[in-house]
């Protein structure tokens, strides 16, 4: 809690000149009109008529208006570190001579071909106020059999549209789609899981997985498990098989109907259905004062007790210190402090501890301390008889190795021994062991643009980096309450930037928690949807909490939008949540010192 979220590094357009006397010097002449005419254009959707089909974008989105031919085309939005790169790979002839053309609006925008096998290429236009023409052409080498077509902008230089793009020349080989996948069967069903299996396609580079007609995601084995299901609901599923030449028709279909949730009114965790989450200054004193566990109300459903910090970085080795007599003239007794933690419970409530916090930077780099980290948090958590365990991870514990680039299937060290660790942890005290995570926005919502260091590099490594953890363990997820405090501009699912300060941003944020998002872009690859009873929104209790501080009346508006869709502003919502758990604040101590303005007002509105 209470830091600034990093941002991605920015780089410095470094542009490069294509002379006429270039292209000449190095063969690569236009064809003629006679020879475009006899050659087939082979991009895919180049009017971008049918949405993003064909394309793999970092950063785009198709739009209406201005459009060059057709009804749609591309509106791609640079950042400090991405370009808004749109690509798609096209089949061609060895030794040929291609064409490649496009309509472009903006400024630094860039059409090139890469992969030729010869000299690759691109042009661009400094400022086209208004569509203008962007041309070049290429020969492929002797052994060339595809070409990378694109379009980009430049590092944080404002949107820039595209249309009508084209690659003329012979086309390639491309073979024939795969065969319909047979033997689709579902496994073990959860209620919020399900388990498929198939049998494989010769010629199959991948599958596409439909859920009630949806493409949900894209595996290169024949198994996946769905995740991110509701309780007691019948869902429909079909698989396809794709390769370079295109994707099969769908399979067969196959039903399952997942289980019902334990304890369904609050969870198996025992919570109430609209819970407020805290979090409690036990180990430190700052301006708000220190709070016993005694004069906590009993408004609060979840304590999360700030924190526990390792010995060292990587070390593994969790210690929760006591706030002393020194810092916090008023703190009680260890026996005190456990009673009142047993009498809370005794009331319903549910006492965690949290580990990180902004100073305690947790690595696990290695299975020594990621064993540690067990038997450490396991000693806490035995010696205060707590419920489980809040992760707030922030600053540098997580990022993500440069070839780790499928959140569903995670291999950097201090990822895997995290999820590691929590389904130990999970697995010790049983299905009523509480968990928690208050990662930052930056960790978890700007893995819609960014996911780590990127498809080409210059990334800040800890872009989306919660969402492998937060993946892996969603079936032993209890909340997720992300702090939408102290956060740059994230693009929701409208593809648009929201920024602190009112309802707008809650609400977009916590629609892509519901809603579910493609990660760094790609449609293809969506972070599923968590459960509304998963997702608590966080905010700062008071305006000395925490930059993005909102009023009373905007937490209302937020909740209203989510869980009824009225006062939902400008932002169109992809559904309804009345199930939406509740709120989290940092913190308690901050809410008393501000005459517990949060807590009336969950209290009002929950009622």
């Amino acid at each position: 809690m209470e830091r600034a979220s990093a941002r991605p590094v920015t780089r410095r357009p470094l542009v490069t000149l294509l002379t006429a006397a270039a292209l000449a010097a190095s063969g690569l002449t236009a064809l003629t009109s006679a020879a475009r005419a006899a050659d087939a254009d082979l991009a895919r959707n180049g009017g971008f008529e049918s949405a993003l089909d064909g394309w793999t974008c970092t950063a785009g989105t198709t739009v209406t208006s201005p459009v060059h031919g057709g009804t749609a085309a591309l509106k791609a939005t640079p950042a400090g570190a991405d370009n808004a790169r749109c690509a798609q790979t096209v089949s061609v002839k060895p030794d040929s001579q291609y064409t490649l053309s496009g309509y472009v609006q903006g400024t630094y925008v860039y059409l090139g071909a890469s992969g030729t096998g010869t000299t690759d290429v691109s042009t661009w236009a400094q400022s086209a106020p208004d569509w203008k023409q962007l041309t070049t052409t290429f020969r492929t080498g002797p052994s060339t059999t595809k070409v990378t077509i694109y379009t980009h902008g430049w590092y944080g230089t404002g949107a820039y549209h595209a249309d009508d793009i084209s690659l003329t020349g012979p086309g390639g080989e491309t073979g024939q789609p795969p065969a319909v996948p047979g033997g689709l069967k579902t496994g073990s069903v959860t209620s919020s899981s399900v388990a498929l299996s198939w049998s494989p396609v010769p010629g199959a580079t991948g599958y596409a997985v439909y859920r009630d007609g949806t493409r949900v995601s894209t595996v290169t084995g024949t198994s996946t498990t769905v995740s991110g299901l509701t309780p007691s609901t019948a869902y429909s599923f079909q698989v396809t098989a794709v390769n370079d030449a295109g994707e099969s028709a769908r399979s067969a279909t196959v039903t399952a109907t997942t289980a019902q949730r334990p304890d369904d009114g609050g969870g198996s965790s025992g919570l109430p259905a609209h819970a407020l989450v805290g979090y409690l200054h036990a180990s430190f004193a700052n301006g708000s004062g220190y709070t016993r566990m005694a004069d906590v109300p009993d408004s609060w459903d979840v304590i999360d007790l700030a924190f526990g910090e390792p010995t060292s970085v990587t070390s593994g080795d969790i210690r929760f210190e006591r706030c002393p007599v020194t810092e916090c003239p008023n703190v009680e007794s260890d026996a005190e402090f456990k009673a009142a933690i047993k009498a809370k419970q005794a009331a319903g409530k549910k006492v965690l501890i949290s580990i990180g916090g902004q100073n305690g930077q947790v690595q696990l780099t290695t299975a020594a301390a990621r064993d540690t980290f067990v038997s450490s948090v396991s000693a806490i958590i035995d010696e205060y008889g707590l419920d489980g365990l809040d992760i707030d991870f922030e600053g540098h514990s997580l990022s993500l190795n440069a070839d780790d680039t499928d959140f569903k299937n995670p291999k950097t060290p201090v990822v895997v021994n995290l999820i590691s660790a929590v389904k130990t942890l999970k697995a010790k005290y049983g299905e009523r062991f509480v968990l928690t995570m208050a990662p930052e926005t930056f960790f978890v919502q700007l893995g819609h643009q960014y996911y780590g260091t990127g498809k080409w590099g210059g990334q800040d490594p800890r872009a989306g980096a919660y969402l492998p953890v937060i993946h892996a363990l969603r079936d032993d997820l209890t909340l997720l309450h992300v702090q939408d405090y102290n956060s740059g501009p994230i693009m929701g699912l409208d593809n648009q930037y929201h920024s602190m300060g009112g309802a707008d941003f809650h609400i977009a944020m916590t629609d892509m928690l519901l809603t579910g998002f493609p990660v760094a872009g790609d449609a293809s690859n969506v972070f599923p949807p968590l459960r509304p009873d998963q997702v608590a929104i966080g905010m700062p209790a008071s305006t000395q909490a925490g930059n993005g501080h909102v009023s009373p009346a905007e937490v209302t508006k937020t909740l209203n939008c989510l869980t009824k869709k009225t006062d939902c502003g400008s932002y169109a919502t992809h559904g309804t949540w009345p199930a939406l758990r509740g709120l989290m604040t940092w913190s308690i101590n901050w809410d008393r010192y501000a005459n517990w303005e949060f807590q009336k007002n969950f209290d009002a509105y929950f009622g």
